[in-house]
C-alpha cells in the first residue's frame, strides 16, 4: 500500500463506515420506533426491507451506467444523494416520511457500494488488491463494534433522530474527503471495451446451471440470516427483558468478537477447503437461531453468549461461501456476475425481512408472537444451503 493508495483507501473505508451504520441502526432502533410511531412487526420490516429492496435494484442497474463517468465526479454526486436521504431520515416526524427517506437512502446507498468496488479495481494493483479491500471492508466489523453501540447510546439519551444527524454531519465531512483524497478516474472510460447490457447479464447467469446455483445458495443464506436479524432487538427488548441501552452490548460483543474470527476462519478455509469450513459454521449456526427465537425472559449474560455465537457463526459461513461463490465466473465476467448476485443478495434480504414481518405478530402486553416459526423457517433455508453448496463448482 504505497502513500497515494493510504489517503484514498482511508476515505473509502470511512464512506463504507458511514453507509453500513446508515443501514445497521434502524435494526436496533426497532423497539423505539414501534413505539413511537405505533407500528407492528409488519410496518417496521418494510422500513428495513424498503432500502433493501432500493439498493438491490440500484447496485444492478447502477453496474451497467456507472462505467460512464469519471468515478470521482459520479461518487460526489451519489454520496450527496445519500446524504440527503440521511438527513431525511433525520428530520422525518411520522412513519410515511421515513420509509420514502429510507428508500432514498438505499438507492443511493446501493450505488456508493458499486462505486467503492469499482474504484479500488480501477486504483488498486491485483497483488495489493487483497488487503485493500480487507481494510475498506473492515468498516462493517467497526460499524458493528462502535458506530451501532454510540448511535444506540445516543438515541437512549436524546430519541431516535439522534443518529441520523450525527451519520449526516459525517456524511457532509466525507464529501470533503473525497473532494481532497481521491482523484479523477477516467482510465476506464477510455477502453473501448463493449459493456454487457442488463439483459445479457441476465441472460448469461441465467444459462450458466452452475451460476444459478451460486445465486440459489446466496438467496438461502439471506433468508437463514434476514428473517431473524430485523427482529433481534425489537425481540431481546419486548421478550427477553433488555431495556433499549442494553442492546449496545449485544453489537459490541457480536462485532467486537467477528473482527476477530473473520480472519481466522479465512485462514481456516485455505487451510482446510472452503466447503467443509462453510459446512461446520452453516451447522453451528443452527445452535443460535433455534435458542434466540425461543427465548422468554433470560439473564443478560446468557443472551449475549448466544447472540454472539450467532454473529460469530454468520459471519464464519459467509466467509468461505463468498469464495465460492465468486468463483464460479471467470475473471472476464466476474464484475458483471457479482454485481447480479450483490443485487439478488440485497432483494432477498428484503423479501425475508418483509415475509418474517407478516409472520410475527404482537400480543395484547406488547409482545412478539411467532417469532419460533420465523425461527423454523430460518433454519430449514440454512438447512438447504448445505446440499446447494456441494453442487457449486469452483472454476476459477
Amino acid at each position: 500500500m504505497n502513500t497515494k493508495e493510504k489517503p484514498l483507501l482511508w476515505t473509502l473505508a470511512v464512506i463504507n463506515f458511514i453507509h453500513i451504520v446508515d443501514f445497521m441502526i434502524l435494526m436496533p432502533l426497532g423497539p423505539q420506533l414501534m413505539r413511537i410511531f405505533e407500528i407492528g412487526p409488519s410496518e417496521f420490516s418494510l422500513l428495513v426491507s424498503s432500502y433493501t429492496f432500493s439498493a438491490g435494484i440500484s447496485s444492478f442497474l447502477g453496474a451497467f451506467v456507472l462505467d460512464r463517468f469519471d468515478r470521482k465526479k459520479i461518487l460526489l454526486w451519489v454520496y450527496v444523494g445519500f446524504t440527503i436521504g440521511t438527513l431525511g431520515c433525520a428530520l422525518s416526524p411520522n412513519y410515511p416520511i421515513l420509509l420514502v427517506a429510507r428508500v432514498l437512502s438505499g438507492v443511493f446507498g446501493g450505488l456508493t457500494s458499486a462505486l467503492i468496488l469499482a474504484i479500488i479495481g480501477d486504483v488498486v494493483p491485483y497483488e495489493r488488491r487483497g488487503r485493500a479491500m480487507g481494510l475498506v471492508m473492515s468498516a462493517f466489523s467497526f460499524a458493528s463494534v462502535m458506530g451501532v453501540p454510540i448511535g444506540l447510546f445516543l438515541a437512549s439519551l436524546s430519541d431516535w433522530h439522534m443518529p441520523f444527524y450525527i451519520l449526516t454531519g459525517l456524511s457532509f465531512l466525507s464529501l470533503g474527503m473525497i473532494f481532497k483524497y481521491i482523484p479523477s478516474i477516467r482510465d476506464h472510460m477510455d477502453q473501448e471495451l463493449v459493456k454487457p447490457t442488463p439483459m445479457e447479464v441476465i441472460s448469461r447467469v441465467t444459462s450458466n446451471s452452475n451460476q444459478m446455483k451460486a445465486i440459489t445458495l446466496s438467496v438461502m443464506m439471506m433468508f437463514g440470516q434476514f428473517m431473524i436479524i430485523p427482529f433481534l432487538s425489537p425481540f431481546n427488548v419486548a421478550n427477553v427483558g433488555f431495556t433499549e441501552i442494553q442492546l449496545t452490548y449485544i453489537y459490541i460483543a457480536g462485532g467486537g468478537f467477528t473482527v476477530f474470527t473473520s480472519p481466522w476462519v479465512g485462514k481456516l478455509s485455505d487451510r482446510h477447503g472452503k466447503l467443509k469450513v462453510f459446512t461446520i459454521f452453516m451447522l453451528l449456526n443452527l445452535i443460535p437461531i433455534g435458542v434466540i427465537t425461543h427465548l422468554g425472559v433470560t439473564p443478560i449474560p446468557f443472551v449475549l453468549m448466544i447472540t454472539t455465537m450467532f454473529f460469530v457463526t454468520s459471519n464464519g459461513r459467509y466467509v468461505p461461501a463468498a469464495a465460492i461463490i465468486t468463483g464460479t465466473a471467470k475473471p472476464e465476467n466476474r464484475g458483471s456476475f457479482l454485481s447480479f448476485n450483490s443485487a439478488v443478495q440485497q432483494l432477498a434480504a428484503g423479501l425475508a425481512s418483509l415475509i418474517a414481518g407478516l409472520i410475527i405478530g404482537e400480543n395484547a402486553a406488547g409482545q412478539l408472537t411467532n417469532f419460533n416459526i420465523v425461527g423454523y423457517l430460518a433454519i430449514f433455508f440454512s438447512v438447504l444451503c448445505i446440499p446447494l453448496a456441494r453442487r457449486v463448482k469452483v472454476i476459477s
